[in-house]
C-alpha cells in the first residue's frame, strides 16, 4: 500500500474514532465500516487489530487533558488522612478500579469468543439496534428519577453496577460509553457524572486493551516505517477531534435527553445490514 494513502487512510480512522469514542452510538462498529470503506483491511491483520485500540488511546489522552484538575487532586489527595475519606483520590481510584473488575475478567475471558463469532454485520447491526431500545427505556426509565450525583462520589455498589454493565461492551455494537452511561442511570447517577465516570473508567480498561493487543501482535519493534506513521497519526488526529467532542457532549447531556443518539444508532444498524449485505465485511 502507498504511504501516502495509508497516513490520509489514518487520518480518517482517526477523526471517525474522535467523533465516536465517547458518543454512545459504538466507535468498534464505526471504525470497522469506516476500515472497509476507505480499503484500511488491507494492512496485516494483527496491525489491523492492534491500531484500532491504540488510536483509542488519543481520546482517552484527550480525558486525561480535559479532566487534568480533577485527577490532578485526586493524587494531591490520594490519602484518606490528609481529606476526608469520602473526598480522597484513593477512593475515587478504588471506586474506578472495582468497576473495572466485572469487565476485565470477562474481556480476557470472552474477548476471543466475540472478536470470533461476533464480528458479523448481523450481530453489531443487532447490538446497535438493541442498544439503541435499552437506551430509550433507561433513560425514561431511571433518568428523571435520579437526584443528580455530580461529584462522582460513587459506591462500591454503584460502581459494581456500571462494571457489570461495562461487560456489555464485549459485544461489538453495544457500545461502552452507552453501556456505562445506562449503567449509571440505573445506579442512580444523573446523566453528567454518569458520562463523567464512563470517561475515567476508558482510561485503565483502554490502556489495559491496547497493551493486551500489542503483545499479541508482538510488540511494536515489529511495526514498518509507515505503520508507524499510521499509527501516530491516528492517535494525534483522534485525541484533537476528541478534545472537541467531549465537551460538547458534556454540554449536550445537560440540556437533552440521548434519545437522538438512539435513534442514530438504529438508523447506523441499517447501514451496517447493507454494508454486510454488500460483502464489506
Amino acid at each position: 500500500m502507498d504511504t501516502w494513502i495509508l497516513l490520509i487512510q489514518s487520518v480518517i480512522l482517526g477523526i471517525v474514532e474522535g467523533i465516536t469514542e465517547f458518543l454512545p452510538v459504538s466507535s468498534t462498529g464505526h471504525l470497522i465500516i469506516a476500515q472497509n470503506i476507505i480499503g484500511f483491511t488491507s494492512v496485516r491483520g494483527a496491525y489491523l487489530e492492534m491500531y484500532t485500540y491504540v488510536i483509542q488511546l488519543g481520546a482517552i489522552l484527550a480525558v486525561v487533558v480535559l479532566y487534568w484538575q480533577k485527577i490532578k487532586d485526586t493524587l494531591i489527595h490520594f490519602f484518606p488522612k490528609k481529606v476526608g475519606y469520602e473526598d480522597s483520590g484513593f477512593r475515587f481510584w478504588l471506586m474506578i478500579v472495582i468497576a473495572c473488575i466485572p469487565g476485565g475478567f470477562f474481556g480476557i475471558l470472552l474477548d476471543d469468543l466475540a472478536e470470533k463469532y461476533l464480528f458479523s454485520p448481523y450481530t453489531v447491526a443487532a447490538a446497535l439496534f438493541v442498544g439503541a431500545i435499552f437506551m430509550i427505556v433507561a433513560e425514561n426509565r431511571f433518568r428523571g428519577k435520579n437526584g443528580g450525583i455530580e461529584d462522582l462520589k460513587i459506591s462500591p455498589k454503584q460502581a459494581i453496577l456500571i462494571g457489570l454493565f461495562q461487560c456489555l461492551a464485549i459485544i461489538p455494537g453495544m457500545s461502552r460509553s452507552a453501556s456505562t452511561i445506562i449503567g449509571g442511570w440505573i445506579a442512580g447517577l444523573s446523566t453528567v457524572a454518569a458520562a463523567e465516570f464512563s470517561f475515567f473508567l476508558a482510561i485503565p480498561v483502554m490502556v489495559g486493551m491496547s497493551f493486551l493487543k500489542i503483545v499479541k501482535m508482538g510488540g511494536f519493534g515489529l511495526m514498518a516505517g509507515a505503520e508507524w506513521g499510521a499509527l501516530v497519526i491516528g492517535f494525534v488526529v483522534s485525541f484533537l477531534v476528541a478534545l472537541v467532542v467531549i465537551g460538547r457532549f458534556i454540554n449536550y447531556l445537560k440540556h437533552k435527553p440521548m434519545k437522538i443518539f438512539a435513534k442514530y444508532r438504529m438508523i447506523f444498524a441499517g447501514f451496517v445490514v447493507i454494508a454486510g449485505l454488500m460483502g464489506m465485511f
